[in-house]
């Protein structure tokens, strides 16, 4: 096993039961500093050794990903993944990306400023394997060997020195997932190169050629939202349902009596949210309704296929996937002449409607798609809503997801709807563009399957735990005080759940956890209980 301060790209290729190991993580700020938050990992099942690729770091994120049972099987998982590598690199068949791909493959410059940029290579206190570039030169190392000529002719003495067989491929393509894509080592390259992007190709080769991905993201992700209408198996009956509770409860607690609107045709808004929203976190579509009903908004919800749910998860590793889901959020669109679509609190949703959709189709099959952010802030601005912000008056920090801030450019909107609501907003450090991924990006969040979230929960989330306990520092021991992240993004928020839990966070010291307009809801100046359980308790 190699000491990952001493790996090496070349190394990927070796044959090992366990290439490399984490042996360190990240210190916590207090009172975690005088806690043992560093924990032996546990060693992989030998049933899940014998069947699938563990050999990395000992976790397992893709479990489709199986070991050949014949010597032909390994030579024909190594040949299509050569073709699949193959149609990346041509401008025919990966022309929307082409050019930022290359640019990111021919031209880093190893100057490491990407790493420092890396909320998980500094998690691992700088573990080579994590590296952002180390993924990315494993990658280059295999492009030079087989489509170049000077790779194929000189081998090593040109930098094409790894062995290709099924444990390379199989290593290269679990190390795709310990990326959140986040792209904060692309805002910081010097360059403008891509480690992110490079993670994502490498992620549909495995998808779009051999056929393999979590099925998190897959089989129970963008395959049953095309079969059902959402990637949590909701139907239409069920959530016509859920909306007739939501505004059974919704009455039940704020007296305010609100018929949603559902398919209404011609309505300025089709409002689409994560249908995780629907299952887990209800109180956030109802402060919607609330607000949008508040403030005089022409819109409705959808009951179509994919129209209730905003979730597009081919975003993180298929192309094709991707495609066929925005398309059929535009038809629900479409189908109900409405004038523009809003998407509400989910990051990934965000940057896949409006950034990646934006490629996929033309004319008139579009529709224009917007984030909630600046509607919210001008309904604020131009005093449609009446607040008192008192009832907010507790410590409050933002949590950026990266997919709205970053990838997008939305950063002043939810700051100035806080500095309205929330007397004591206090911001993380670093924050806005350059703020830190929750850990849950790229699908994390949703995959849980064999060992991965026990690397997610003490990895990935690493940073923006201690984010959290650096912000909250002076009231943190403070139980009597409820603190609240604002998390305006469902993957975040899901984050955020499995950080509280596993940290203890909220148990002990009241940290709390929803979006940004269930936040508005509570200010409300008419409200007579608060919208929030955790302050009637």
């Amino acid at each position: 096993m190699i000491n990952g301060k001493h790996l090496k790209p070349r190394d990927m290729g070796k044959p090992a039961d366990q290439l490399t190991k984490i042996d360190r993580l990240m210190p916590l700020p207090g009172p975690f500093d005088k806690l043992d938050t560093a924990p032996e990992f546990k060693e992989p099942k030998e049933e899940w050794r014998e069947k699938y690729c563990t050999t990395l770091d000992g976790f397992i994120a893709i479990d489709t990903l199986k070991r050949p049972e014949t010597k032909e099987e390994e030579e024909e998982f190594v040949r299509k993944f050569l073709q699949g590598l193959g149609k990346m690199l041509s401008e025919e068949t990966n022309r929307g990306i082409i050019q930022p791909l290359k640019l990111s493959i021919e031209y880093c410059a190893k100057c490491n400023t990407c790493s420092e940029a890396c909320h998980i290579f500094q998690s691992t206190e700088g573990h080579e394997l994590y590296r952002p570039i180390y993924r990315s030169e494993v990658l280059r190392k295999i492009v030079k060997k087989y489509f170049t000529k000077s790779g194929r002719l000189l081998g090593g003495l040109v930098g094409a020195d790894i062995d290709l067989n099924w444990e390379t491929v199989a290593r290269l393509g679990e190390l795709s997932y310990r990326c959140n894509l986040c792209r904060r080592c692309a805002q910081t390259c010097p360059l403008g190169l891509d480690n992110g992007l490079l993670a994502r190709e490498i992620r549909k080769i495995f998808s779009q050629e051999l056929g393999i991905a979590p099925k998190a993201l897959h089989e129970k992700g963008t395959e049953l939202q095309l079969k059902t209408g959402s990637s949590t198996g909701l139907t239409k009956p069920a959530f016509l349902d859920i909306i007739e509770f939501l505004e059974e409860d919704l009455e039940e607690k704020t007296g305010k009596k609100i018929k949603i609107p559902i398919d209404k045709e011609g309505a300025d808004i089709l409002l689409i949210h994560n249908a995780g929203e629907y299952m887990s976190w209800p109180e956030n579509p109802m402060a919607f309704a609330i607000l949008f009903e508040e403030a005089g908004l022409d819109w409705t919800l959808s009951s179509d296929l994919l129209g209730y749910d905003n979730v597009n998860y081919g975003l993180f590793y298929d192309d094709g996937q991707a495609k066929k889901i925005a398309l059929k959020q535009f038809e629900a669109a479409r189908k109900l002449g409405v004038k523009r679509i809003v998407l509400g609190e989910c990051g990934h949703a965000h940057k896949a409607a409006v950034v990646t959709a934006d490629r996929m189709t033309y004319g008139a099959n579009k529709v224009p798609v917007e984030s909630f952010l600046p509607i919210l802030r001008d309904i604020i601005k131009d005093n449609r809503l009446k607040l008192d912000p008192s009832k907010n008056n507790f410590p409050v920090t933002l949590h950026d997801p990266c997919n709205v801030v970053r990838q997008m450019g939305i950063v002043k909107p939810q700051r100035d709807i806080l500095k309205a609501v929330a007397p004591q907003f206090w911001e993380m450090t670093p924050h806005g563009v350059y703020n830190y991924c929750c850990g849950g990006g790229s699908g994390f969040a949703i995959m849980n399957s064999f060992n991965f979230p026990e690397w997610r929960k003490n990895v990935s989330v690493r940073m923006k735990v201690k984010q959290i306990l650096e912000v909250f520092q002076d009231t943190l021991e403070d139980a009597s005080i409820p603190k609240y992240i604002c998390a305006p993004c469902s993957n975040c928020k899901g984050s955020m759940r499995d950080i509280l839990e596993h940290y203890q966070l909220t148990a002990k010291y009241n940290v709390q956890y929803a979006g940004i307009v269930e936040l508005v809801v509570n200010a409300l100046a008419d409200l007579d209980r608060p919208f929030f359980e955790f302050l009637e308790e």
